[in-house]
């Protein structure tokens, strides 16, 4: 028989707007501490040619038929992933409660007359496929009740992070980089907003211009120098940096078509990735500042791959001199483990009958139990 929703092991897994693979994260919550005990983590990268399937569907236009089969195919990706995770762990199945399925976004439009965000990778191949209750699709009910959809793990971050008597910002810099700022006052609400590009621009730089999927360690941008004229056209030119909360947005905003129509020329590779690593460490920056109203933040803890960026956190420390910018490793939380382990958590929220959005940060109308339930056979 499965074990009890409440103490059984839940698996995130976790395919972000970066497009490199998936995090797959087995974990079990108690929530008298709130402990998180982290069990096993793998990530998984897409094959090559998955990428760039996902990446022309994600900022292009797609055939419908053509959508619908990748949607089978990612699908099958995540069950051989997931079966392979849980076989090298030597997770029972009896033991998981359920599969948190985030999906790959491929469109996010809360902002449209007809509000909408997909997600494909077919949550029922996966349930068939692993014999096992898989909670996908979280957004859309936020969305329905009026709100943003997302970010949703500032309610993790709350449960896991949050200290009285410290002001903290969790920042998440994934394709977008998003903010949560968790107030040392028990009575004050969690905020939080996408802040804009995380790694996606940078991202797409490295592959560009460098032949690499990334820039490591930040080393490309170290040897450049930032173009200040740019990087303030950049800052004023785009609405959404001036924007208040709430909003949300993706990576067919901050698209290379974006850069691509604001590009200036005359910039080398360096010079072209440090100014863009500049504009991303700058607008979190601002958009900490402009959030934080009387209460500064004490503590600034950063997850996602950017993390692993470091000329982008030593800029981010340089733009926030009075906050101490660490990673999540500091509070026992791998930051490459930090959103796998935030939709096992929103899954395990939804089997429980307990909502996973916060209002304060998405404005939806209320707090809901979030997601789709695909039930093991």
């Amino acid at each position: 028989m499965p074990q009890a929703a409440e103490s059984a092991i839940y698996i995130g897994c976790m395919s972000g707007t970066s497009l490199d693979g998936v995090d797959c994260a087995a974990v079990r919550f108690d929530d008298r501490g709130p402990v998180v005990e982290q069990l096993a983590w793998d990530h998984r990268p897409y094959p090559s040619s998955l990428i760039e399937t996902l990446r022309r569907a994600a900022l292009g236009p797609v055939d419908i038929d053509a959508l619908c089969r990748l949607d089978i195919q990612l699908g099958r990706f995540y069950a051989e992933t997931l079966a392979a995770f849980m076989a090298d762990a030597g997770l029972p199945r009896t033991a998981i409660g359920a599969i948190g399925l985030h999906g790959q976004t491929l469109r996010h439009a809360p902002d449209d007359p007809l509000p909408y965000s997909l997600q494909i990778g077919d949550a029922a191949t996966v349930a068939a496929a692993c014999n096992l209750t898989v909670v996908a699709d979280f957004r859309r009910r936020d969305i329905a009740l009026g709100g943003q959809g997302a970010p949703l793990t500032p309610a993790f971050h709350a449960y896991a992070l949050r200290r009285e008597g410290e002001q903290r910002a969790v920042l998440n810099i994934g394709g977008i980089s998003n903010l949560t700022l968790l107030p040392g006052q028990p009575d004050r609400p969690v905020t939080g907003f996408d802040c804009g590009p995380g790694n996606c621009l940078i991202d797409y730089l490295a592959r560009r211009d460098f032949g690499q999927p990334y820039d490591p360690q930040g080393r490309f941008a170290a040897r450049g120098r930032v173009d200040t004229s740019w990087l303030q056209q950049l800052l004023d030119g785009e609405p959404y940096f001036h924007r208040p909360p709430p909003k949300s947005t993706g990576t067919d905003h901050f698209s290379p078509q974006w850069l691509a129509a604001r590009d200036p020329g005359g910039l080398n590779a360096e010079d072209r990735m440090a100014t863009i690593t500049e504009l991303t460490a700058v607008s979190i920056a601002e958009a900490l500042r402009s959030s934080e109203g009387d209460k500064s933040a004490d503590r600034l803890l950063v997850c996602g791959g950017g993390a692993r960026n470091r000329q982008l956190m030593k800029r981010l420390q340089h733009h926030l001199p009075g906050v101490k910018v660490t990673d999540t490793s500091s509070e026992g939380l791998d930051p490459q483990r930090v959103e796998a382990i935030a939709f096992a958590w929103l899954a395990r929220q939804t089997l429980l009958g307990r909502p996973g959005n916060l209002p304060s940060v998405t404005h939806a109308r209320s707090a809901t139990v979030l997601g789709s339930v695909h039930p093991r056979t």
